[in-house]
């Protein structure tokens, strides 16, 4: 059999101007060419990385359609490469999302609408956005083994949704994240639990991700960073130690996925269990000790 030629894929840690369309779309494609000139594949910022982590509140003035000439101009940077980037989307009805885009040869090859809105702690996500309602995935430009899903933030905390990417076929995980210490509450630990989640969804698909947090302060939030790649039997390839922009790169083998999931068959198996599940009889969930 052939080798199978590595993937670079890298997380772009930085720091988003709240409200400053034109200052982030300059800071992302200074991303964008420093990622291009180490030959990255797949390129991932953070969530509502072109907006700011609270930008609800302004959606009327920030939000943009996904056809955007914002959007197609930053696409024409990604010559060599797809880059994931966050952005409120304006749809049909005037309706507003918490979305990324992924971004290549000028176009924008696929738009993700977050599903499990945050809305808890000091996150408003639900007071602001609509729940996305399709959960897909899209072949990566030139090589289609890696199958590419873009969960953002909070749904990767949903094993449901991650469960049923990972059935449906994806082989790498891109994950936009807008992660504050200060987030959820005094006595919730976040970077140790992105820690556990991360490398419990990789472990257990045989699922590589790659997690983009950003940098930095938005009013009283603190943003810790902690970008990293995360290999398919949950090991850490890369990972950010500071909490400065920087660019996270590793390479990914799809080799070791295919051993991976050879060795652990999660995704083998998650259609039967799926069938069963699905075919239990309502009630028999309770057995009867008398």
């Amino acid at each position: 059999m052939r080798a199978l030629e590595p993937l670079l894929v890298a997380a772009a840690q930085v720091e988003t101007v709240a409200g400053n369309l034109a200052a982030n779309l300059a800071s992302h494609r200074r991303m964008i060419e420093k990622a291009a000139a180490r030959g990255v594949r797949l390129l991932v910022f953070p969530e509502l990385s072109l907006a700011g982590h609270a930008a609800g509140e302004h959606a009327l003035k920030l939000a943009i359609t996904r056809d955007d000439r914002a959007l197609l101009e930053l696409a024409r940077d990604c010559t060599s490469l797809c880059a994931v980037v966050g952005f409120i989307e304006e749809a049909p009805g005037a309706l507003f999302y918490n979305s990324v885009a992924t971004l290549h040869a000028g176009r924008v090859v696929h738009v993700h609408r977050k599903i499990a809105l945050a809305t808890y702690g000091r996150l408003d996500d639900g007071k602001f956005y609509g729940h996305g309602e399709r959960l897909d995935q899209f072949a990566l430009p030139g090589d289609p083994r890696w199958r590419v899903a873009t969960p953002i933030c909070a749904d990767l905390w949903s094993p449901a949704l991650m469960h049923r990417l990972a059935r449906d076929g994806a082989t790498l995980c891109a994950a936009p994240v807008s992660s504050a210490v200060e987030a959820v509450g005094t006595d919730f630990d976040n970077p140790r639990g992105w820690d556990t989640v991360l490398r419990a969804h990789a472990l257990v698909y045989g699922l590589p991700v790659v997690f983009a947090n950003r940098v930095g302060q938005e009013g009283a939030l603190h943003f810790w960073g902690g970008s990293r790649i995360v290999g398919p039997r949950g090991e850490i390839l890369a990972q950010s130690e500071s909490p400065r922009e920087e660019l996270v790169v590793a390479s990914l083998d799809y080799d070791a996925v295919r051993h991976a999931r050879f060795d652990l068959p999660t995704v083998r198996d998650a259609r039967a269990i799926d069938t069963i599940l699905a075919q239990r009889a309502p009630g028999n969930d309770i057995v009867s000790l008398s």
